[in-house]
C-alpha cells in the first residue's frame, strides 16, 4: 500500500489518497461543511469521521497508508462551504497548505498566506477580503543565507553557521580577508587584541604564523605570554593568544587550519579561542527578580532560578576564557537587569543594586519603570508591561554603559519583554544579541490570534505576539533548551514553529514570521542500527561486529596522536579477554589517507588500517568515518547505551572532555584519561573510572573487569550509569550552557559582520513594523493610576551624578554614531565609505 514520503507534495498525493475510499471520503467532508464556516483540529475530524464510518473495521481500513500518513499529519482544517482548507505538518517544521473542493474532492496547493485568508473569513471577513491588508513577511530578508534542509539540523543552528562560513571562506586566498578584518576589529575597551594592522591582509597573517610557531617551538611550553610579547607585537601579534606558549601555538594553529583548508569543527574549535566576550548584560523586566524571598510571588518563579544559575555558569567560564587568553588584567561583568519595584513586598526588588551571591563581577541593575515623570511603584502583570519597556531600556543602556564603562559584548533577552529590552539595546549599540522564549504564550492558549479581539482586554496578546515575531527576527541567535521547544514532535509543533505564520485579523497577516526551516525527517534508530551493524561496504564504514548481542565499547574524537584512538585500538586487539567481552567502535578520521591534509592523521589513518590487520580485527571493530551531525552523535551514545556498552576516552591528554560529559549526560558508563579535565569529571570508581593512556594494558584490564563483573551482576552497569547521570546533573550541566553560549557569541559576532548588509535590511523592516504597528498598539494597554506613582526624583529611582550622566549621554551618543556609520558602510560603495570616513571622524570628535 502506497505510503507518503517526505519528497512528496501533499497536493500531488491527496487526490491519489481520497482514491483509496472516495465513496467514504465524501460522505465526510459533506458532514464537515454541514454546520458552515468553522476551524476544526485533527481529533473532531477523526469523531465527525466515527459518525460518518460506524464500522471500526471499514474506518481503520480507510485510514491505512497514504490516506492515513496525511490525515494523522492535519494540524487544523478551516471549513468555509464548499472548501475545507487543510494546514498539514508531514514532519517536524515543514508546512504545506491545500484546500479541497467537497463537491468533487478536487485538491488544490494554497499559499500560507492564502490559507490565513481562508482562515479569517471566519473571523474577520472584512479583512480577509481587502487587497491592501497588511502582510507581513520577514522570510523575504533571507534571501542570501540558505536554508536548513534536514530535521537533525534543527537546534544546531551555530553548526549549520560554521559550515556556512566554512564556504565563504574557501577557495581564493582573499576569500579568507572577512576573518582578517574581524580579527583586527577585536578590542577591549580601546587596546588591540589578536592582531595589528601590521598583519592586514591573509597572507600577511600566514607569513607571520608559520614565523611564530617556529619561534614557539624553541620555547617551554609554559613560558608566559608575556616573556615573548614584545617580539610579538613587533610581528603584530597582540594579546588574547594564549596564556602560556603551548596555548598560544595551539590557537594559531587552530586560526592557520582555517586559513588554509577551513571546515566547520576547526572553524567552531577557532571561534571558541577567541577574546570577543567580556560583559554581558541579561535582560529580564517582569515579576520580581531577586535572589531571596521571591519565588511564588506574582510572575515569579523558575525564570529567575534559570537566570541566577546561568549568571554564575557565564562567569566562571568566562574567567576560565580570560586566563587562557592571557588577559590577566581583564575583569569580566555580567549584568542583570530587571525592573526596581518600590513596593517591594520585604524584597530587595528597590534596591537598585545588588551582588550576585558566589560571583566576583556580576550584579542585578533594577531600573523603574517610568510613567511620563514619574515611578510606577508597584508590581504589573507580565501581559501590561509593555507600555514601559521601552523607556525602561533607555534608562537602562545609560546605566550600563555608565557601569561597564563602555558597551556590553552580549545582550541576552529572557521571556517576551525582556527579549524586546534586549533588542532595541543591541540595536541602539550595535552588540550581538541572543534570545531566550522561555515561553511563547501563543502555544499556551489555544486559537489566541486569530481570536485576539475575545482575549485582548485581559491579556494584550497582539503586543506580545509583535513583540516575539519583532526580537526573534533581529537576534543574531535563539538559545533553546530543547529540541522539542524548537520542533516539538511528530504530532505536535514546536512553540516555534507556531509563529511561522499566523494571523491578526484587523491588525496584520504575518505569513512569514520565524523562519520556518522546510525539513526531512528521518528514522535516527533505523539510521544508527545501519550504521553500527549494517555489512554493507560504503564510504562511511569499515568493518563490521559479528555478535551483535556483545555490548560495544565506544570512542569518538578526532585522529590524531594525542586523542589515542590508535592507541585503544591496539589496547583492544592485545586483550584477548576484552575481544570476547565487547565489540569496539571507533568513530574518527577518514579512511582514505590521501583525502586528509594533515600530516599526523594520514599517519594514524595508516597505523589504524595497520592494527586492524595486525590483530584480525574484522567482525568486532567498526570504524566509522568522523561524523559531524550532532543530533546524531547523540542519538548514536543512547544507541550504545541500549546495548549496555561504554565510552573510553584514551587520550593522552585532555583539557575539558566534553564528549565525556556527553556520553555520561546519556547513561553511559565511561572511562576517562586521568590526563586533564575528565580526572575531574569522573570521581574515580563511582561515576566512572579513570584510565591511564600510557598503560594499555591496565586500562584494557579495568575495562574487562567491569564488563565481567556486568555479565554476573546485570545491576553493576545500572549503577555507574546513574552514577554518571547523576554526577552530570550536579556539576557540569550549566558549565556546557555556559561553553556553548560563550561560542556562539563569538560565532555569531562575526556571522553579523559578514552579513551586515541583509541584517541593516532586515532591521529597517522591523523599525517600520515596531514604529507604525507595536507602538500603535502599546498605547492601548492602561497605564496604572497617579496614586501608584512616585514622582521620578526618588532617590531610589536615580543615582548618578550630574557628571556621570553627561558621560553617559556622551558615550551613548558615540556608540548610536559608530552603530549608524557601521550601518552606512554596509551600503555604500568604496568611494563614498572615504568621505564618510572623514566626515565621521569629525563627528566623532565633536562629541
Amino acid at each position: 500500500m502506497a505510503t507518503l514520503k517526505r519528497s512528496d507534495s501533499i497536493a500531488d498525493n491527496m487526490p491519489e489518497a481520497f482514491k483509496q475510499s472516495r465513496y467514504h471520503m465524501k460522505k465526510c467532508f459533506a458532514k464537515y461543511i454541514e454546520k458552515g464556516r468553522r476551524t476544526m483540529k485533527l481529533q473532531q475530524l477523526l469523531d465527525e469521521m466515527e459518525n460518518v464510518i460506524d464500522d471500526q473495521v471499514e474506518r481503520t481500513r480507510v485510514l491505512e497508508g497514504l490516506l492515513g500518513d496525511i490525515w494523522f499529519s492535519i494540524q487544523e482544517a478551516v471549513v468555509n462551504p464548499p472548501y475545507v482548507a487543510f494546514s498539514i505538518r508531514p514532519s517536524p517544521g515543514f508546512w504545506e497548505y491545500v484546500k479541497v473542493n467537497s463537491a468533487n474532492l478536487s485538491v488544490e496547493g494554497i499559499t500560507a498566506a492564502d490559507y490565513l485568508k481562508f482562515k479569517e473569513m471566519i473571523y474577520d471577513e472584512d479583512w480577509a477580503n481587502d487587497a491592501n491588508a497588511l502582510e507581513v513577511d520577514f522570510g523575504a530578508f533571507d534571501f542570501s543565507v540558505p536554508h536548513l534542509t534536514l530535521s537533525s539540523s534543527i537546534g544546531n543552528g551555530i553548526g549549520f553557521v560554521s559550515k556556512f562560513l566554512t564556504s565563504k571562506l574557501s577557495g581564493r586566498l582573499e576569500n579568507a580577508q572577512p576573518l582578517v578584518d574581524y580579527l583586527l576589529s577585536l578590542n577591549h575597551q580601546g587596546e588591540k587584541l589578536m592582531i595589528n594592522e601590521t598583519l592586514g591582509t591573509v597572507g600577511k597573517l600566514q607569513m607571520a604564523l608559520i614565523v611564530a610557531e617556529v619561534y614557539l617551538s624553541g620555547l617551554a611550553k609554559d613560558t608566559p605570554y608575556q616573556n615573548f610579547e614584545i617580539s610579538f607585537k613587533e610581528w603584530g601579534f597582540e594579546k588574547g593568544w594564549g596564556d602560556t606558549a603551548e596555548r598560544v601555538k595551539e590557537t594559531m594553529r587552530c586560526l592557520s587550519e582555517v586559513l588554509q583548508a577551513p571546515d566547520p569543527i576547526s572553524m567552531e574549535n577557532f571561534f571558541s579561542r577567541l577574546p570577543t566576550v567580556f560583559n554581558v548584560v541579561i535582560f529580564s523586566p517582569h515579576g520580581y527578580f531577586g535572589q531571596a524571598d521571591v519565588l511564588g510571588l506574582p510572575d515569579t518563579g523558575g525564570q529567575v532560578v534559570y537566570i541566577l544559575d546561568q549568571v554564575k555558569a557565564l562567569e566562571e567560564e568566562l574567567l576560565l576564557r580570560i586566563k587562557q587568553q592571557g588577559l590577566m588584567n581583564v575583569k569580566p561583568q555580567i549584568v542583570v537587569v530587571t525592573r526596581l519595584i518600590p513596593d517591594a513586598r520585604g524584597t530587595k526588588c528597590d534596591q537598585e543594586l545588588e551582588a550576585i551571591d558566589g560571583t566576583k563581577y556580576s550584579n542585578i541593575l533594577r531600573v523603574p519603570f517610568l510613567v511620563e515623570n514619574r515611578v510606577l511603584r508597584q508590581w504589573v502583570s507580565r501581559f501590561d508591561v509593555y507600555p514601559y519597556i521601552e523607556k525602561f531600556t533607555q534608562e537602562a543602556t545609560a546605566k550600563i554603559l555608565d557601569l561597564m564603562e563602555g558597551k556590553p559584548d552580549l545582550i541576552i533577552g529572557n521571556y517576551t519583554d525582556g527579549n524586546l529590552a534586549a533588542t532595541l539595546m543591541a540595536g541602539k549599540l550595535g552588540v550581538t544579541q541572543a534570545t531566550i522564549a522561555h515561553a511563547l504564550e501563543k502555544t499556551k492558549y489555544e486559537d489566541s490570534d486569530v481570536k485576539w479581539k475575545e482575549l485582548d482586554a485581559k491579556y494584550h496578546f497582539p503586543c506580545q505576539f509583535m513583540a516575539d515575531t519583532v526580537a526573534m527576527n533581529a537576534t543574531d541567535f535563539i538559545i533553546a533548551s530543547t529540541y522539542q521547544e524548537i520542533a516539538g514532535s511528530k504530532d505536535r509543533p514546536g512553540q516555534y514553529e507556531s509563529h511561522s505564520a499566523f494571523t491578526l485579523p484587523g491588525l496584520c497577516r504575518v505569513v512569514s514570521g520565524v523562519n520556518r526551516n522546510r525539513v526531512d525527517s528521518r528514522s535516527f534508530n533505523s539510521a544508527i542500527e545501519e550504521l553500527l551493524y549494517s555489512k554493507v561496504v560504503n564510504g562511511e564504514h569499515i568493518g563490521y561486529l559479528e555478535d551483535k548481542k556483545k555490548p560495544i565499547i565506544f570512542s569518538m574524537a578526532r585522529l590524531d596522536t594525542v586523542k589515542n584512538l590508535s592507541g585503544l585500538t591496539e589496547w583492544y586487539g592485545k586483550n584477548k579477554r576484552l575481544r570476547g567481552l565487547v565489540n569496539l567502535v571507533i568513530v574518527g578520521g577518514f579512511f582514505d589517507p590521501n583525502k586528509s591534509k594533515d600530516r599526523e592523521e594520514m599517519a594514524e589513518i595508516k597505523k589504524m588500517h595497520e592494527l586492524i590487520e595486525k590483530y584480525q580485527l574484522k567482525g568486532q571493530i567498526r570504524w566509522i568515518a568522523a561524523q559531524t551531525d550532532r543530533k546524531r552523535n547523540g542519538e548514536l551514545y543512547r544507541c550504545i547505551a541500549d546495548s549496555k556498552g561504554a565510552f573510553v576516552q584514551p587520550a593522552l591528554y585532555e583539557a575539558f572532555g566534553l564528549t565525556v560529559i556527553e556520553a555520561m549526560n546519556c547513561g553511559l558508563p565511561t572511562f576517562a584519561t586521568n590526563q586533564g579535565g575528565p580526572a575531574e569529571i569522573i570521581v574515580d570508581g563511582i561515576s566512572g573510572f579513570h584510565i591511564d593512556p600510557k598503560n594499555g594494558d591496565e586500562s584494557s584490564k579495568i575495562i574487562a573487569d567491569f564488563f565481567e563483573r556486568c555479565k554476573v551482576d546485570p545491576g553493576h552497569w545500572n549503577k555507574y550509569s546513574l552514577e554518571g547521570l547523576k554526577r552530570i546533573n550536579e556539576c557540569y550541566t550549566w558549565k556546557i550552557y555556559a561553553y556553548k553560549l560563550l561560542n556562539m557569541g563569538g560565532m555569531y559576532s562575526f556571522w553579523r559582520q559578514l552579513n551586515k548588509e541583509q541584517k541593516l535590511a532586515k532591521q529597517r523592516y522591523i523599525e517600520l513594523f515596531y514604529n507604525l504597528k507595536f507602538r500603535e498598539l502599546v498605547k492601548k494597554v492602561p497605564i496604572p493610576t497617579e496614586e501608584d506613582q512616585t514622582p521620578v526624583s526618588n532617590p531610589a529611582a536615580r543615582t548618578q551624578s550630574g557628571a556621570s550622566m553627561k558621560r553617559t549621554q556622551t558615550r551613548l551618543q558615540k556608540y548610536e554614531l559608530q552603530t549608524r556609520i557601521a550601518n552606512f558602510f554596509g551600503s555604500c560603495n568604496k568611494g563614498t565609505h572615504i568621505i564618510f570616513f572623514l566626515l565621521a571622524g569629525f563627528l566623532e570628535l565633536k562629541l
